[in-house]
């Protein structure tokens, strides 16, 4: 057994990283940038790179520990196939590593290692089920052609109805009011914004819009109906494919989870833990 156990979670947003001992104490916690390998593999990696660093240091420990140690990172993007096989030839000198999608962490941090399924609705969004032996996903393609139930995917929905409403294609809301005044009230540098946002920045227009539902604007009450359904879309192909219970979570999963059917709130069993409890824990196993 290694002396040190290293957890990675890398997100769409942010990388969590936690350091523990043999015996299970931790030994220090910090987070960086994205871990978002499939859009930003060279930076994603050297932000894993960097929280490791800073786990280390924060603990006192010198680098060369490294070769007493167990790193599991979970890492948004990494259930793509072709960024697998770039994952494979990436190692830190010394520190034994195993690598897997977000999901796939999550999914073991949530049942606690037993077999179970998720839904994660975050900046975007995948299905797993873990049945003890192998894992099955389902969606996380990205937002522009899969991530139903995102934040992502429910920020570009309030912009593009923003837009619609400032052109008077659509009737205004104060929510569509509130998005377009983020621009100054110009479509030319929403348009302009789009060229380089990226799908956390998207998502950041999700809280305005649970904001706005909760006050009963018409737009936004549409728009988390809709993300509501999406959601429940994946849920039930989820469980089609499982008799696990099944657990949902991600940013957008606490404000989301009142707008599904009593059917399916039914159905949800609060997660044992998250992604990084997943790392940790594999990486106890490895």
């Amino acid at each position: 057994m290694s002396t040190y156990r290293i957890g990675i979670d890398g997100g769409g947003t942010h990388c969590r990283g936690r350091l523990l001992d043999s015996q299970g104490n931790i030994l220090a916690e910090c987070r960086g940038g994205t871990g978002n390998v499939y859009s930003h593999f060279e930076s994603a990696l050297a932000e894993v790179e960097a929280v490791i660093t800073e786990l280390f240091t924060l603990a006192n420990l010198p680098l060369r520990r490294y070769e007493e140690s167990t790193l599991v990172a979970g890492l948004a993007g990494a259930n793509v196939p072709s960024v697998l096989q770039r994952l494979a030839q990436w190692h830190i000198p010394g520190l034994r590593h195993k690598i897997l999608s977000d999901v796939e962490t999550a999914c073991i941090g949530a049942h606690q290692g037993r077999p179970g399924t998720i839904f994660i609705c975050g900046t975007g969004s995948q299905g797993a089920t873990w049945d003890g032996h192998r894992f099955k996903l389902l969606g996380g393609w990205g937002f522009m052609l899969s991530d139903l139930a995102s934040g992502a995917v429910l920020g570009q929905k309030a912009l593009r109805l923003a837009l619609l409403a400032h052109e008077k294609i659509r009737i205004e809301s104060p929510c569509t009011y509130h998005i377009m005044e983020t621009f100054e009230h110009s479509a030319e540098k929403m348009l302009l914004w789009t060229q380089s946002a990226q799908p956390k920045d998207w998502a950041r227009y999700a809280k305005c819009v649970f904001d706005y539902a909760q006050q009963n604007d018409s737009h936004a009450l549409s728009l988390i109906n809709k993300c509501a359904a999406e959601a429940e879309i994946m849920i039930q192909a989820l469980l089609q494919q499982s008799r696990h219970e099944i657990a949902l979570f991600g940013g957008i999963a606490t404000p989301l989870t009142p707008w599904l059917s009593a059917e399916i709130r039914q159905l949800l069993v609060e997660p044992k833990g998250d992604a990084l409890d997943g790392a940790i824990l594999l990486a106890g196993q490895l």
